[in-house]
């Protein structure tokens, strides 16, 4: 018979505050710390007066809650929060129509030159956004039959100054191609194969069948697009003139117009109140948000 050693009574348990564990707490609270700071010090300049800006000094003499009141009365702020809030909610939808369509043929379908065209988007995601910027422009202006152009795309100004522009071309993010494509792959085939035995169309698997399983992998998505969308600025700055299309981050400009007179106390507030609707998104959404860039794997 085979005799199983107990532990002793009153043994000591392993200790959970070893040295290493507490390095690591130590460097992620000081990692957590550098994070938090810039947006604490935003917040608290937010409250200060234009003399106390001149002076180093963490806590404001008094909380100016006007200055919030003040900062959206200087330019039309709602404006821009309606054109941002429109931009960012074109581009989600935009994005997720078209990069779970294309994620799931990748996935799915027999495509001849799938595995090519999969790496193309994984080449494409090393591709910093501003070396595509001088291309994408020409592209926007050369819209055929926009802006006054022509069957040729000559003679107008395309996208230019337009929701188009502003929208569609950063829509379709290849980053966000490939999430989808990953989370498709860990769905087991048996789902598609019975829904074809029973009649189902290729869109209906699509739509019915797959897209549903895979909502961490869209909240995820969706949260990427909207913050960066929200955050636009080098894009929108490029192809727009009018001041009814342009979003918050460049009306925020307003407050920086003149570098040696930049309205410190306004422009930190301006952007406590843009950063406020991102921080409710992530709130709400940090569950499948957590979720979904968990369970992202390198597969097929």
């Amino acid at each position: 018979m085979t005799s199983v050693s107990l532990p002793a009574v009153g043994s000591a348990k392993p200790s959970a505050f070893r040295p290493g564990r507490i390095l690591l707490y130590v460097v992620l609270l000081v990692g957590a710390l550098l994070m938090i700071t810039p947006f604490v010090w935003m917040l608290l300049t937010a409250f200060k007066s234009n003399l106390e800006i001149t002076k180093f000094g963490w806590l404001p003499g008094e909380l100016r809650w006007r200055n919030f009141v003040e900062a959206m009365q200087t330019a039309p702020f709602l404006r821009y929060f309606r054109n941002s809030l429109f931009i960012a909610v074109g581009e989600t939808a935009f994005t997720l129509a078209v990069c779970t369509t294309a994620g799931y043929a990748l996935a799915k379908l027999p495509i001849r030159g799938g595995k090519t065209l999969l790496n193309y988007f994984i080449v494409l995601l090393l591709v910093p956004f501003q070396i595509i910027l001088v291309p994408l422009f020409l592209i926007v202006k050369s819209i055929p039959l926009f802006g006054g152009n022509n069957i040729l795309g000559q003679g107008g100004i395309g996208w230019l100054n337009s929701w188009w522009g502003l929208i569609i071309p950063l829509g379709a993010a290849p980053l966000f191609t490939f999430l989808a494509r990953q989370f498709y792959v860990s769905l087991p085939d048996q789902l598609a194969q019975a829904a074809r035995v029973d009649g189902l169309g290729e869109f209906g698997i699509f739509w019915r069948i797959m897209t549903p399983l895979i909502k961490p992998a869209l909240i995820t998505i969706a949260v990427f697009q909207i913050e960066a969308a929200w955050n636009g600025f080098l894009w929108p700055l490029m192809i727009t003139t009018s001041d009814d299309l342009r979003p918050l981050q460049l009306g925020l400009a307003i407050f920086s117009q003149n570098p040696a007179e930049i309205q410190w106390p306004y422009l930190m507030a301006g952007t406590a109140l843009a950063t406020l609707p991102m921080i409710v998104l992530f709130v709400f959404a940090q569950k499948r948000f957590v979720e979904g860039m968990a369970n992202v794997g390198i597969k097929g």
